[in-house]
C-alpha cells in the first residue's frame, strides 16, 4: 500500500488529536515531577552564567543533583530561565564535565590533571613573578604647564603610579556585590590597572 506523505500527515495528526482528545496527561506529569523531587533536599543558588542573578533551585538527594529549576519567590526571575539557566542540571550531571584543573606545560602538546593545591600555588607564584618584573613606582607623562610670562608649554613630569602593566583579571558574573568589592580590593592592592568583568564583555 503506497502512503504518501501528505497522507502520512493527516494519519498522524488525527492519531494525535483522538489520543490528545481522550487522555488527560496532566496528573501523570505532575505525580512524575513529585517522585524525583520527594525527600531531596532544596538549596537555593543563583545562576552561574551571566550578571542579572537569576534564582534557582536545585534538589539533591545524596548529594547528588537531581533538578534544577528557577526560583518563583525570587525577584528577579520570578521563576523563569532563560535556556543556559534550564540546561544547569546538565551541566552538574554531565560526564565530560572537568573537576580537576588542568595544566599544559610550555611546548607540551597535551593537558594533564594536577591537583588544586599545585594549581593555586604555581598560579600564586606566577603572580608575584610578574608583578615584580613589570611593577612600576612612577610614571612620566607629557603636561602643558603655564610659563610665568602667560604662555602654555609641554613639559615631562613624573607621576608616583604604583602599577603594573604585566597583568589583567576579568571577573566573574557569578558573584556579588559583597565579593566583588573584595576583588577589586585585592587587585588594586596588586596594583592592577586593567580589571574587566564579564558582565560588561
Amino acid at each position: 500500500m503506497g502512503v504518501s506523505r501528505r497522507d502520512f500527515l493527516k494519519i498522524s495528526g488525527s492519531t494525535l488529536l483522538i489520543s490528545s482528545l481522550s487522555i488527560n496527561l496532566d496528573p501523570v506529569k505532575a505525580y512524575a515531577q513529585g517522585l524525583r523531587i520527594k525527600n531531596a533536599k532544596e538549596t537555593l543558588t543563583v545562576c552561574p552564567y551571566c550578571s542579572v542573578g537569576c534564582g534557582i533551585i536545585v534538589h539533591t538527594v545524596n548529594g547528588k543533583v537531581v533538578n534544577t529549576e528557577g526560583d518563583p519567590e525570587h525577584p528577579i526571575n520570578e521563576g523563569t530561565l532563560c535556556s543556559k539557566g534550564a540546561s544547569l542540571y546538565q551541566i552538574v550531571n554531565n560526564p565530560l564535565r572537568l573537576i580537576k584543573p588542568r595544566y599544559r606545560a610550555p611546548g607540551a602538546t597535551e593537558w594533564k590533571e594536577v591537583e588544586w593545591d599545585w594549581a593555586l600555588d604555581e598560579i600564586g607564584k606566577r603572580i608575584k613573578q610578574t608583578r615584580d618584573k613589570t611593577f612600576k613606582l612612577t610614571s612620566k607623562s607629557k603636561i602643558k604647564e603655564k610659563a610665568p610670562d602667560g604662555t602654555e608649554k609641554e613639559v615631562e613630569k613624573g607621576f608616583v603610579v604604583n602599577r603594573t602593566d604585566g597583568i589583567a583579571h576579568v571577573g566573574s558574573a557569578n558573584i556579588d556585590n559583597e565579593e566583588c568589592y573584595m576583588l577589586q580590593k585585592l587587585l588594586r592592592s596588586w596594583g592592577l590597572v586593567y580589571i574587566e568583568h564579564q558582565a560588561r564583555i
